[in-house]
């Protein structure tokens, strides 16, 4: 193997499902850039690398070197400094001050940065404060590079140099060495994986009790992804011991004495049986467990005390009175007041919540939950209830907000969420109102529910609002479902479509696909609802780009911001990673052109940020996907990028108005939101929909997640793809089961 020294110039392509890169490089000797490729994912324009590998000649782009190893120093040369500095690695110089820094210290640039940063305010546009910003950034990324180093050494990817150190600070790699498990817990982002990967080459039994003790929690964490709130104790043994190639014994003994420490919760109090009339020991993560006993608890003592509201106290006397325990509010006046005529289902509905103190109202699409849900404001309205509304996302708040007239609030900014502490309404400062309707129920997962609940007062009544045909929360649990199925509390079921919704093909195929039918293909002029045979996946990339570009904007008179394009799965061909690559290529190329005096039309390439392999340019369309309680973003909340600061690594996001700003290392919080999957478009809705539907998608084609993607659409709907396919997912009715107690919690 042969070694190169290099200065990246350019990142001319990168993969970030696999870290394949084409890096375009300034080598010694070599006149024109080098194309170095290989899994260079964490290399950043301006790195110097120490490249180990061969030369090779592709028949299609000639000479290039195919890098095995590599690592990153500090560069030698001037023209290497310049470059480094200006790459934006170093906080406050970007590549103007980085050429006026150079020029004046040469060679000697880094010695003065390190001993004498000081004298840097002699350049003229540098003042203290970024004198300052440049000393910071310099000692941050020097710990930086030697836990990159550090990484190195192990095998395991550089990008979360910046992440640990941000935990840790200096004592990092002393962290990493004791317990490099400590990662997994701390980072997110860090799975058990990768902190295995360090402490396996640092010398850890496979049988160590850190180990062991970490792989069980991983594998906990892992079941409560797929949506989980416990794990069987068979199926954790099993599936930690595999994982951890570990014998089932020293699993065994581990988890023993993690439920001695309480570590884990072995459930002790409700008892269910498997198919096979086995009993299931359930074995929870503490705060799953707390938390589905707490929503137990929280609604049965909230449907058993009396509401405090007027309403409440004059039904309940005239009921007294009278001895007619069916005396509600007058339909006929409610229907008066809204102008609106509701049918025996909705006006039953509007009764039951007059005394009801938990109710759930749930149906499809153009069933009339907005409707119903007006009149019973009207019902508490008409008695001067204070009503609180929310729901999970601020997309279904907005829209809740638009149908109701009164302000809806996500779940978190109604809890008045403020990190670290966590949610300022609680038990102790509870919300307050008479009432608190809730939409979009099926996104709700245990833990949230339970922080939501905490903060109801004994008093308020509680209106759960959704559509439990919808795929369910991403979070642990099924929550909707099982209070519904607990047969617990008074639910209203909405079922006939309204005339004036029986004209959109969107809701009439909504509901055929939920009854396991196949949906009318009949394009037409007029219609909402239109399929687009395509079998092959590669052909149906450039065909969504071209619809969401120019066809469907031009027909419809719509900007593409309008339309939004959804898909089943994040990988593949037709996944939302390839089609997001594409979508951006299309919509906000790397280069512009701009106009500059006595030259022309020039063309430059934008300034941009890249982490794991992508590029964010400003007017990306961009989604957040964990719940950042310090910016108050939440997981599917979508923005555009307002302004990108190579300089000062920075750039900030527009999310509904509100500018958050994103250090670098904090971008893989961000992916691109051209495409997203149907999951994360949960509780949203958009004026056009593109659904490609293949069967390179069969793993996750299933008739809840296809209902889910459909009813997305609000206007017009585009499916591409195969009827085949869509025929596997109507018919799949495979929904995987979820661990869950609440629903026996109720019934208990």
């Amino acid at each position: 193997m042969q070694k190169i020294r290099c200065v990246v110039e350019r990142i001319t392509y990168q993969n970030p499902e696999n870290g394949y890169s084409v890096l375009k490089c300034r080598v010694k000797n070599y006149d024109d850039l080098v194309p170095v490729i290989g899994n260079l994912i964490d290399a950043n324009v301006g790195s110097v690398l120490l490249c180990e590998g061969d030369w090779k000649v592709d028949s299609k782009y000639g000479r290039q070197f195919v890098a095995q190893n590599w690592e990153e120093t500090l560069p030698a040369t001037v023209y290497g400094m310049e470059k480094y500095l200006g790459s934006g690695l170093i906080k406050g110089v970007g590549p103007k001050f980085a050429k006026k820094i150079v020029q004046k210290y040469g060679v000697d640039t880094f010695s003065v940065i390190e001993d004498n940063v000081e004298v840097l305010i002699e350049i003229e546009g540098i003042g203290r404060k970024r004198v300052q910003m440049i000393a910071e950034s310099w000692e941050r990324q020097k710990e930086v590079k030697n836990i990159m180093l550090f990484l190195q050494e192990h095998q395991v990817t550089t990008s979360f140099a910046a992440k640990i150190y941000k935990q840790y600070g200096n004592d990092s790699i002393s962290v990493m060495k004791e317990n490099p498990y400590r990662l997994a817990d701390d980072i997110w982002g860090i799975g058990f994986k990768t902190a295995d990967q360090i402490a396996t080459k640092l010398g850890f039994g496979k049988e160590s009790y850190v180990r062991l003790r970490s792989g069980l929690m991983y594998t906990l964490s892992e079941l409560s992804n797929e949506g989980h709130v416990y794990a069987e104790k068979e199926q954790l043994i099993d599936t930690a011991a595999k994982l951890l190639e570990a014998s089932p014994e020293t699993v065994t003994m581990t988890m023993d004495d993690m439920l001695q420490k309480e570590e884990l919760i072995l459930e002790k109090s409700i008892v269910k049986t498997d198919e096979d009339g086995n009993t299931v020991k359930a074995i929870y993560l503490p705060p799953f467990y707390y938390a589905e006993v707490g929503v137990a608890g929280k609604l049965k003592k909230l449907a058993a005390s009396p509401a405090g509201d007027r309403l409440y106290t004059k039904l309940m006397e005239a009921r007294k009175s009278t001895g007619n325990q069916e005396l509600s509010v007058d339909i006929n006046a409610i229907q008066a007041k809204t102008g609106m005529e509701y049918d025996d289902i909705q006006a039953d509905a509007i009764r039951q919540a007059a005394t009801a103190k938990v109710m759930v109202l749930t149906g499809g699409p153009g069933t009339g939950k907005t409707i119903t849900t007006h009149g019973i404001i009207s019902a508490y309205k008409a008695y001067g209830l204070k009503i609180l509304l929310a729901a999970p996302t601020g997309r279904a708040a907005k829209r809740m907000t638009e149908a109701t007239g009164l302000e809806a609030k996500t779940i978190h900014r109604l809890l008045e969420c403020k990190p670290p502490e966590g949610y300022k309404k609680n038990e102790e400062n509870p919300l307050e109102g008479d009432v608190l309707i809730v939409d979009e129920c099926s996104m709700i997962d245990i833990v949230l529910m339970n922080s939501l609940l905490k903060a109801i007062p004994q008093t308020m009544r509680l209106i759960l609002v959704g559509d439990i045909d919808q795929l369910p929360s991403v979070g642990a649990g099924n929550v909707l479902r099982d209070i519904i199925d607990s047969g617990a509390f008074p639910v209203v079921r909405l079922t006939r479509i309204f005339r004036q919704a029986q004209t959109s093909r969107i809701i009439m195929n909504a509901h055929r696909i939920n009854e396991g039918k196949m949906p009318d293909f009949s394009n037409g002029r007029n219609k909402d609802f239109f399929f687009m045979e395509n079998e092959d996946a590669e052909a149906v990339v450039p065909q969504i780009v071209s619809l969401v570009q120019e066809k469907l904007p031009s027909y419809y008179h719509v900007e593409p911001t309008q339309i939004q394009v959804l898909t089943p799965m994040q990988r593949g061909v037709v996944g939302a990673t390839n089609l997001n690559l594409s979508l951006q290529e299309a919509f906000n190329p790397p280069e512009h052109d701009i106009f500059m005096r006595g030259r022309g039309k020039v063309t430059m390439p934008k300034e941009c940020l890249r982490r794991s392999g992508y590029a964010f340019r400003e007017a990306d369309k961009v989604m957040q996907i964990k719940n950042n309680y310090d910016k108050e973003v939440f997981n599917g909340d979508i923005g555009i990028i307002e302004s990108v600061n190579e300089t000062d690594r920075i750039l900030k996001v527009n999310f509904d108005g509100r500018s958050i700003e994103y250090d670098v290392t904090e971008l893989d919080e961000l992916v691109h939101a051209y495409a997203t999957t149907i999951h994360k478009a949960q509780g949203s809705e958009y004026p056009i929909v593109v659904m490609p539907i293949l069967m390179n998608h069969y793993v996750m084609l299933q008739r809840n997640l296809i209902y889910t993607g459909i009813t997305r659409a609000k206007k017009v709907l585009v499916i591409v793809g195969t009827k085949k396919a869509l025929s596997y997912a109507v018919h799949n009715l495979t929904v995987t089961n979820r661990n869950t107690l609440l629903k026996e919690r109720l019934m208990g």
